[in-house]
């Protein structure tokens, strides 16, 4: 099941004040100043095409919405979504997310972080590129604040059963809680385009949350 191809992006729509880089950023950042207002931020590690934090950034809209995806056309179209909808409280970021939350985000800066069907990186030897890893769940659970969530959901439950293994070692987080199947009445219910595919092709989704002790 390959991507299909993005739809063409209008003109007409300015998004460059819904996308940003990680390479243009600078010291110190504050990721409340690129809101018109300080509101409670939710970060998301991966972002695609957009379709959770712009979901989201309607749904809750006494909330501020952060994502971050390295493809930079994913990322350019998830940001033109957004300014197409008028989303005030949500951005994207393109670049290295690693990055971003290692040198970039602020200690407890946020009230939730976000990783939704993550690369599961098969082989062997490309594991070390796996999102769940000690360096990125340390920024993690530095970057929540004191009772944030940490929402973690993959198809892979070989990816899940680590992940959760390795987690659960993390003295600063409680024990994970596994997450049912959200109800959806329409194609937007969906967080995701990836969750989307997977429960209309009939395939398991494995969903856990933890809370920053």
């Amino acid at each position: 099941m390959g991507r299909r191809a993005l739809p063409k992006i209008d003109p007409a729509v300015d998004y460059a004040e819904h996308l940003l880089f990680v390479e243009d950023l600078s010291h110190p950042f504050d990721p409340q100043a690129l809101f018109d207002e300080p509101r409670d931020l939710e970060l998301e590690f991966g972002s695609g095409k957009g379709h959770f934090v712009l979901n989201e950034s309607d749904k809750r809209p006494d909330r501020n919405y952060l994502g971050n995806e390295i493809a930079r056309k994913y990322a350019r179209f998830g940001a033109y979504r957004l300014a197409k909808h008028h989303r005030t409280n949500a951005k994207i970021i393109s670049g290295d997310g690693l990055k971003l939350f290692r040198e970039f985000m602020p200690d407890a800066c946020a009230v939730g972080v976000h990783v939704y069907f993550p690369d599961p990186w098969w082989k062997e030897r490309h594991r070390r590129r796996r999102v769940i890893q000690p360096a990125f769940v340390e920024d993690m659970q530095r970057v929540l604040k004191p009772g944030g969530l940490f929402h973690f959901w993959t198809d892979v439950e070989q990816y899940f059963e680590e992940a959760l293994e390795a987690l659960g070692n993390e003295v600063g987080l409680s024990a994970p809680v596994m997450v049912d199947e959200p109800e959806s009445t329409h194609d937007m219910d969906y967080r995701t385009h990836f969750e989307r595919r997977m429960r209309k092709n009939g395939h398991d989704v494995f969903r856990a949350q933890f809370i920053r002790q």
